[in-house]
């Protein structure tokens, strides 16, 4: 199912719906008319555990395209937001989980070059997400080294705790794109929340689509250009520690919570890797895409 939080033109308050024979249905109006109370946010239908979307997919297999006319919008009609516009809590990054992104990163940033034992594992503030078609905020008095990131993003579908590898993927509720914003110049001794943690600085969308349309999360090709000139491309097969190392080590950690955001990492072909380095500069155009998924595309204003 692909899902998407929305708001439409005459009305500005948030909603949730999915996309179905290239309509936006409204997912509480279709619960009112199919007599299956539905909710009208994306954190409440996690909630409400992943055995309901086959409910829902059963639900509207039953109902006729004449029947939806009531509650769907066209696509232009709607004005998408980020799938999660508020997390409960920080989105976890995952840093240098991509063998080539590791070397460039130890050519020009302060890492060491050797491949992570272990998940690297940083975090975003809910403050730093934005929909695709707006502003990401350049502040010079922050930063004059702003950075693009690709990213497959993971959505935790229940609570768990030491949970092991062959279970992991029972823990996805779906996946999204994120674009992981990056200020290089504010890293602070190592740790990386300035630079990563800023207003705006994970773009995400532009919609959730669920696990069971996504035959292999390892073999998604993921790409990223700026104004129109490819800068990253590469496959999620090529993950230091893949989706199922990730969960178990998070959960390990600490304990995963449904809606929780887990940023898989970046491949190669960031800024801060190119020579000579490349930086993001007033007006410049990010288009971030996942296969299967779709692209977020922002525009960099300074401020």
């Amino acid at each position: 199912m692909k899902l998407l939080t929305y708001t439409t033109k005459d009305n500005n308050e948030a909603r949730l719906g999915f996309i179905h024979h290239n309509r936006v249905i409204d997912m509480e109006d279709f619960g009112n008319f199919s007599n299956f109370p539905l909710p009208d946010n994306i954190l409440d239908l996690i909630d409400m555990g992943f055995e309901v979307i086959a409910e829902i997919t059963e639900m509207i297999n039953e109902t006729s395209d004449d029947q939806f006319d009531e509650i769907a919008y066209d696509l232009d009609e709607v004005v998408f937001l980020a799938p999660i516009p508020k997390p409960r809590k920080n989105i976890i990054g995952i840093g240098l989980n991509y063998t080539e992104h590791v070397a460039e990163s130890a050519r020009t940033l302060d890492t060491t070059g050797k491949l992570p034992q272990k998940p690297i594992i940083f975090s975003k503030p809910p403050t730093t997400v934005t929909a695709t078609n707006t502003n990401v905020l350049l502040n010079r008095n922050l930063t004059n080294q702003l950075d693009w990131e690709v990213e497959l993003a993971v959505i935790v579908s229940k609570k768990g705790k030491y949970v092991p590898k062959s279970e992991a993927l029972d823990y996805v509720f779906g996946y999204t794109v994120i674009n992981d914003i990056s200020a290089r110049d504010c890293r602070r001794e190592g740790q990386w929340i300035v630079s990563k943690g800023q207003d705006t600085f994970a773009p995400m969308g532009p919609i959730l689509v669920t696990k069971d349309e996504i035959e292999n999360p390892h073999n998604l090709n993921l790409s990223l250009k700026v104004n129109g000139v490819e800068k990253q491309n590469s496959n999620t097969q090529f993950m230091l520690f893949n989706i199922n190392d990730l969960i178990e080590d998070l959960s390990t950690v600490f304990t995963l919570e449904a809606g929780d955001i887990i940023a898989t990492g970046t491949p190669a072909g960031v800024g801060a890797g190119r020579n000579p380095q490349e930086w993001l500069h007033d007006g410049d155009v990010i288009e971030a895409t996942v296969e299967g998924i779709g692209t977020i595309t922002n525009t960099v204003k300074e401020i």
